[in-house]
């Protein structure tokens, strides 16, 4: 006769339901940006822009989708997340768009590499990009251009909506869109910059030398004067 002891049989009844339990649970959801219709660009001669650096909001750093509510506030969805990440999401795909858009293979991600001289360099800050299930998804970033020598062309505050139908597939396209949408105003900006010739550099100026001044005898200080020899007339007297 086989003696059960209570100890095992409870060890047994718990891998058995921990065993149902991870049979029933459903595997979370992974979201990706999509990329729409962007297609490779074939020319390796276009222009040369540098891409970033990007800076996103902290609260975008997270790894599950956060989902606007009607007052305002952001609840964690716990049954979807991101595949790799918001931000790393952004800058592959303003890199993918802004390529596309430019028909250039010659677009880096900063930090480049040193000796990379770009035609353009887009400085980008995205401070919302957000969506809930009766709320638009809505960006909103800050975009700076500057020229070959470093210098700031163009600066602008943008904030874009896109509405959707509720679900969270749906949530993830309106954000691409959104994407897409600044992708396309920020190609527009760059072309002009990009496609301008540098500006020469004013030739610099040599200082002027600066000449001796000539000295005040007030500021010599006392004259000493020279000493002359004196001449004695004497008549000699003859008897």
């Amino acid at each position: 006769m086989t003696v059960v002891r209570p100890m095992a049989l409870l060890l047994t009844m718990l891998l058995a339901l921990s065993g149902c339990s991870l049979l029933q649970q459903k595997p979370v959801p992974l979201y990706q940006l999509d990329s729409g219709q962007a297609v490779t660009p074939t020319k390796d001669n276009g222009v040369t822009v540098l891409v970033g650096p990007i800076s996103v909001a902290d609260y975008l750093r997270q790894q599950n989708l956060l989902q606007r509510q009607a007052d305002g506030s952001l609840v964690a969805a716990q049954d979807a997340r991101w595949a790799s990440g918001l931000a790393n999401d952004i800058d592959q795909q303003m890199l993918r768009q802004l390529a596309w858009r430019l028909d250039s293979q010659r677009l880096v991600l900063a930090p480049a590499a040193p000796g990379f001289s770009a035609d353009a360099q887009v400085m980008l800050t995205i401070t919302r990009l957000d969506s809930g299930p009766t709320q638009p998804a809505v960006l909103e970033a800050q975009w700076r251009l500057l020229d070959r020598r470093g210098q700031l062309r163009d600066s602008r505050l943008i904030r874009l909506e896109e509405p959707h139908n509720g679900p969270l597939a749906e949530q993830v396209k309106a954000q691409s869109t959104l994407l897409q949408r600044l992708a396309a105003e920020l190609a527009v900006a760059i072309q002009p910059i990009a496609a301008a010739e540098p500006t020469p550099e004013p030739p610099r100026k040599k200082p002027p030398v600066a000449k001796a001044k000539p000295q005040d005898p007030a500021a010599a200080g006392p004259k000493i004067p020279v000493a002359e020899p004196i001449k004695i007339d004497t008549e000699v007297f003859r008897f």
